[in-house]
C-alpha cells in the first residue's frame, strides 16, 4: 500500500507540469558514446513516449560519433579531429551519412515498436538544415555551420503527434552535404520551432564549479552567467560548445535550456516533471 501511495504522490507532483507543458515543444539532443548501432537507451525512449502521451511535442536530435569512427576505420579511413571537430572529406561524408542513417533507423524502429509514431529525418531532407562551409584556421573539408532552419516539415509532424528523429547533416548552397555539430543543429531547431525547452543529454551532471565535486552543481544559471563561466575557465573543454548551444537557444527565444546526465535513469522525466530537477537549467 505504501508503494502505491508513493507512486500516486509522484503522479500528483507531475500533474502541474503536464498541464504547463501541454502541446509545448521540447527539443532534445542526445549524443556521445551512448549512441551506437543499437540506437539509444531504452529509458530515454520511454521518457520520449511519456512526454508524447502527456501531450508534449518532443523532437530528438542525435549524433553517433563512435559508430562513425568505427565504420571509417573498417573502410580504411583514419578518423582525424582538428580543434575538436571531425575532418570530413568526400569519402568521410558518405560514411558519416550511412552511419547516422543506420542509428536513426534503429531509434525510429524502437520507438515504433514501443507504440509511438515516429519519423526519421536527415538535416538535408526538405532543406531542413541549411549550412555554409565552416570557417576555421585549418580546412575541415565538408564541415558546415548552420545558416538557417526550415521548420515546415517539423511543424507538420509535431501537430500530427509524430516524434521527429533527426541526424545532423546539412545542405549547402553548392548542393553538397555537410557534417554539422549536433549541439548546434539542435539549438537552432529549438529556436526555429519556438521550443519551450532545449535539453542536452550528456555524460556529466550539468555545469559544476568543481568537476570533481557533485555538490558544486549549478542548479540554475542565467545565460549571461554561463558566458562569464566560460571566460573564467570554469566551463571548459567539451562543455563549452554545449553551454554555448544552450545560451544561443535562450538568446533565440527558447524559455529554458537544460544540461543533464543521460546515464541517470529517466533523466528527462526527473528534470521536467519534478519540483527539484536533477541537472543545470539555464534561463534568460
Amino acid at each position: 500500500m505504501k508503494e502505491a501511495i508513493r507512486k500516486s504522490t509522484v503522479l500528483i507532483e507531475a500533474l502541474p507540469y503536464i498541464k504547463k507543458f501541454f502541446r509545448k515543444i521540447v527539443v532534445i539532443k542526445y549524443g556521445g558514446s551512448a549512441v551506437d548501432e543499437k540506437g539509444i537507451e531504452k529509458s530515454i525512449l520511454e521518457d520520449l513516449m511519456f512526454m508524447n502521451y502527456a501531450g508534449m511535442r518532443p523532437i530528438l536530435v542525435h549524433g553517433g560519433g563512435p559508430l562513425i569512427s568505427k565504420m571509417m576505420k573498417k573502410e580504411g579511413v583514419e578518423p582525424r579531429f582538428i580543434n575538436g571537430r571531425r575532418y570530413t572529406d568526400a569519402r568521410s561524408i558518405n560514411i558519416i551519412d550511412r552511419a547516422l542513417r543506420m542509428i536513426n533507423k534503429k531509434i525510429v524502429g524502437n520507438l515504433r515498436s514501443m507504440g509511438a509514431e515516429s519519423i526519421g529525418l536527415s538535416g538535408k531532407d526538405n532543406s531542413l538544415v541549411r549550412v555554409k562551409k565552416f570557417k576555421a584556421d585549418a580546412d575541415l573539408g565538408f564541415v558546415g555551420e548552420v545558416t538557417s532552419i526550415d521548420p515546415t516539415v517539423l511543424k507538420k509532424l509535431v501537430e500530427d503527434n509524430i516524434i521527429p528523429v533527426i541526424y545532423p547533416l546539412g545542405i549547402g548552397r553548392d548542393g553538397n552535404t555537410y557534417n554539422v555539430n549536433a549541439d548546434d543543429v539542435a539549438s537552432e531547431i529549438a529556436v526555429a520551432m519556438k521550443a519551450e525547452k532545449f535539453v542536452l543529454l550528456t555524460n556529466v551532471m550539468g555545469i559544476m564549479k568543481d568537476k570533481k565535486d557533485p555538490s558544486s552543481l549549478y542548479k540554475t544559471l542565467k545565460a549571461v552567467d554561463v558566458t562569464k563561466l566560460i571566460k573564467r575557465g570554469i566551463i571548459d573543454s567539451g562543455m563549452i560548445p554545449k553551454a554555448t548551444a544552450c545560451v544561443d537557444a535562450i538568446k533565440g527565444g527558447v524559455r529554458k535550456a537544460h544540461i543533464l546526465d543521460a546515464s541517470l535513469q529517466h533523466a528527462l522525466l526527473l528534470e521536467i516533471f519534478t519540483d527539484t530537477g536533477i541537472g543545470t537549467e539555464i534561463v534568460k
